[in-house]
């Protein structure tokens, strides 16, 4: 007779090969796994442990090879909610043990069954009218925006990501300190933030008045379209994305080596060549007494048809002060956006535009825009940059009337 496991085992054996329908077959159920948020924050951790495996310690903070790991761990310990995600996944109690939260106000009073602290008078002093909400400072907003990316729409970002990652390890980018907001954060360039390293994609940052008690002063203010590596995108404010980075981050120099072809490669410009327009210089003949005294005025514009095409009619526009104009200088632009150009080229002398109230012989009031003093040459420098997708690594210092470098961006050649 039969013991009972055997039955049993000849019970499962016909069970297994009785599946008709392939409902037990295991490589169905692992083919193609989508990752959830919660599998890349565990993925995250375990790059935590292998490193405690290999080095028998925690990632440290004064290592700029260890940082990235070191902060990460940081934000773990310091959000319960990926504590608590974390905890069955940490072999190595890196975790440590949870900060006991300080009891609250309400708390002591709610706890006091006996009524010691019972006045049996006005208790308004506990009343606070002028005291922000928890949860109410812009501080925090970034983390409430974070939205998820699809895969599909991440895989193009992962790639730059793994890439960086790389040139850090080969020291061809480093991580540095980040200070003063407005010169470092950059449209197009990596950072560290919270562990995390982040691809500002868009900055919608403009210079706005603000108005404050020591003085009115300009600022930038605006949205940003942010990219993080663990898949998530943030619109997080211009303003807040830099107090978090110099909270606990750090800014990611950019390779020095040219980044021409990687330029083209991430915007899918094509490679064939094409003539979209023209950057032109351009003096005015203009008597008017409001220019006569300004020296090294000249009008940087772009245009799709030849220069002096476009400036046959300078005396009748606006845009030319009316007037006649020399061309001191063309430049051909191949292959690129020409409204992206006269962005950036008229966002880079933007301290240093023309700011005077012309009126026409209809006494019309008019104020041109893209009329700028600065050295020819500044001009021409600024313009080679331009064309070579680098001006966004420089501003011009209308003080000394010299172009540099921002800080963090690598070296000027």
């Amino acid at each position: 007779m039969k013991s009972i496991k055997e039955k049993m085992k000849k019970s499962l054996d016909d069970i297994f090969n009785d599946d008709e329908f392939g409902l037990l077959d295991e490589g169905l159920q692992t083919k193609n796994p989508i990752l959830t948020d919660e599998d890349r924050l565990i993925d995250a951790f375990e790059e935590i442990n292998a490193f405690y495996k290999k080095h028998k310690r925690a990632p440290s903070s004064s290592s700029m090879t260890e940082f990235s790991l070191s902060a990460r761990l940081q934000d773990y310990k310091n959000d319960e909610q990926k504590r608590s995600l974390l905890e069955p996944f940490d072999k190595y109690k890196l975790l440590g043990q949870p900060q006991k939260k300080a009891a609250s106000i309400d708390d002591i009073l709610g706890d006091d069954d006996l009524g010691l602290l019972d006045s049996g008078g006005d208790d308004s002093i506990f009343t606070f009218k002028h005291v922000p909400k928890p949860g109410s400072r812009k501080e925090a907003e970034y983390i409430a925006r974070r939205k998820h990316i699809s895969d599909e729409d991440f895989a193009k970002y992962d790639q730059m990501f793994k890439q960086v990652h790389k040139e850090l390890k080969s020291g061809e980018r480093k991580l540095l300190p980040f200070s003063n907001t407005e010169r470092n954060l950059i449209e197009g360039n990596f950072y560290l933030v919270d562990g995390l390293l982040a691809y500002l994609e868009v900055s919608d940052a403009e210079e706005v008045l603000k108005k404050n008690r020591s003085g009115n002063r300009i600022r930038l203010e605006g949205r940003t379209q942010t990219v993080f590596e663990n898949g998530t995108v943030s619109n997080m404010l211009f303003r807040s994305l830099g107090k978090a980075i110099q909270k606990n981050g750090k800014i990611v120099t950019n390779p020095e080596r040219a980044q021409e072809k990687e330029l083209f490669d991430r915007t899918g410009m094509v490679k064939e060549e094409k003539l979209e327009g023209w950057i032109y210089v351009l003096k005015t003949k203009s008597n008017h007494p409001a220019l006569q005294d300004i020296q090294n005025l000249y009008k940087i514009g772009l245009s799709t048809q030849p220069v002096e095409e476009r400036i046959k009619n300078a005396a009748k526009e606006a845009t030319y002060l009316f007037a006649d104009v020399e061309v001191i200088a063309k430049y051909k632009c191949w292959n690129v956006n020409l409204n992206v150009l006269e962005k950036l080229i008229h966002r880079f002398f933007a301290k240093v535009c023309l700011d005077v109230d012309l009126y026409n012989n209809e006494n019309r009031r008019y104020n041109p825009r893209e009329w700028f003093v600065a050295p020819l040459p500044i001009i021409d420098e600024a313009i080679d940059l331009l064309l070579k997708e680098t001006i966004v690594n420089y501003y011009y210092d209308e003080k000394k009337q010299e172009i540099k470098l921002k800080y963090g961006c690598g070296i000027k050649n």
